[in-house]
């Protein structure tokens, strides 16, 4: 014989606490439920089942001021109860509550990931574009172009692909070229006037001036995309352009590193940062117009890259006299440089070491570029920034390091070590500053 046994649930009330937006729900039940408490750093309290004098069932719900932003996991069992009971089952509710929205902790892991992946193609990059150079002493200006249009293609290439699996949408393809148009152009300036500069300048001086491309962001972004920031923010960017200074500068020859160069030499590589960092703000500023243009849809990176490597190469070529006067050769010439710059980039001139070292360089490049836009776009361009220069000091440690075509090593002194401790301590600094109240436009 069976008997039916049935699942009795009382009145149900509700209490509500409007200023701390802490819910309290309390069942009656025939029997007691056991209850666990849950550490929280809300307010909370429980009520008390008034149903019965004897069987009391107290149950919890804490939850933050936007009850809807943040994840609930509620789990029930039931359990039979002691013959005797009048009751069949007890439940057992228990309910957490975290203060912690997904999408924070996504973001920050997200940053944290493209961050670490991009510093290990910034350093490959400066690797292996020294060692590149090692068979292309004579042709660096080759390989430079090579390098522009060779991401013309390859990048097309790769968005037509993107396109034709649905990635890309037309809408994306839609966007201004204006845009596109100004960070071509001011890529290509600063192509130009770092070769012009990078001629002219000892090698310690060319990674010590690249910094000022910090300077150059900050003041571009406050400018041009209405960011405001703490002074932390500003105290922390500082610091990390010191220890990169201190940390390059090291070495008994460091106040002769400039010494018999023109002061316009130096200011002309400092406008070369200035193009740089402007280029990677207006980058910036097409992903957050795109957003709104696209209703929220993310736009794709091959189609900043695409186009705006485009637009680069259209630039570099009319920029070709002035580029092969800088370096020395008439243009005349020029087409007769570009066949030897070809031939050593085959090794069919004794350029040992090519075509393979240059090949590794253009991938490690293309892959460099492509993670420092991923994390503009995930981040900002501040945060972009501050993680290349972290590759500084660690580029220079690797290539003091004997290496493959580079076997005479360098020795490098304490002041490396602090320069690097006080680059960490701006990035630390910069990481935990609290964003400017007045915040963006």
């Amino acid at each position: 014989m069976v008997e039916k046994k049935r699942l009795n649930f009382g009145l149900t009330k509700i209490s509500v606490q409007v200023k701390t937006q802490t819910f309290f729900l309390t069942m009656s039940f025939p029997v007691t439920s056991s209850f666990r408490s849950i550490p929280s750093h809300f307010a909370a309290s429980f009520l008390v089942n008034s149903n019965s004098a004897k069987l009391q069932s107290p149950i919890l719900m804490s939850l933050p001021q936007n009850p809807s932003s943040f994840p609930r996991h509620i789990s029930r069992s039931f359990t039979r109860a002691p013959a005797n009971s009048s009751a069949v089952f007890r439940p057992n509710l228990r309910v957490r509550a975290s203060s912690k929205t997904p999408n924070q902790a996504t973001d920050a892991k997200l940053i944290a990931i493209s961050s670490a992946v991009t510093i290990t193609f910034a350093v490959a990059n400066r690797v292996l574009y020294k060692l590149a150079l090692v068979p292309m002493k004579e042709y660096p200006f080759f390989l430079a172009q090579f390098t522009t249009f060779g991401y013309v293609a390859i990048y097309f290439s790769i968005l037509f692909l993107r396109y034709r699996a649905g990635i890309v949408a037309n809408e994306m393809l839609s966007l201004p070229k204006s845009r596109f148009a100004a960070i071509g152009m001011l890529e290509a300036l600063g192509v130009a006037s770092g070769m012009a500069s990078a001629a002219m300048l000892p090698g310690p001086a060319i990674p010590i001036l690249n910094q000022t491309f910090l300077v150059w962001q900050l003041l571009f972004s406050a400018v041009l995309l209405g960011r405001r920031y703490s002074f932390n923010q500003i105290a922390g960017c500082l610091l990390v352009a010191v220890g990169v200074i201190v940390a390059v500068t090291s070495g008994s020859e460091t106040s002769q590193v400039l010494s018999g160069i023109k002061l316009m030499w130096p200011g002309v590589m400092i406008a070369s940062a200035a193009f740089q960092a402007g280029a990677s703000i207006i980058k910036e500023f097409v992903f957050i117009d795109a957003a709104k243009r696209l209703h929220g849809k993310s736009l794709d990176i091959f189609v900043v890259n695409s186009f705006g490597s485009g637009f680069q190469a259209l630039f570099v070529l009319l920029l070709l006299p002035l580029l092969s006067n800088l370096k020395g050769i008439p243009f005349l010439e020029l087409p007769s440089y570009l066949k030897s710059g070809a031939a050593c980039f085959l090794n069919l001139g004794g350029c040992d070491g090519a075509p393979l070292l240059p090949l590794l360089y253009i991938v490690t490049n293309m892959a460099f570029n492509i993670s420092v836009l991923n994390l503009l776009k995930v981040s900002s361009a501040i945060v972009a920034s501050l993680t290349v220069t972290l590759s500084v000091p660690l580029s220079i440690y690797i290539l003091s390091l004997p290496l493959p075509y580079l076997p005479d090593g360098a020795s490098l002194s304490p002041f490396f070590l602090f320069g690097t401790v006080i680059l960490m301590s701006g990035l630390v600094l910069y990481n935990n500053a609290q964003p400017s109240k007045a915040g963006s436009k």
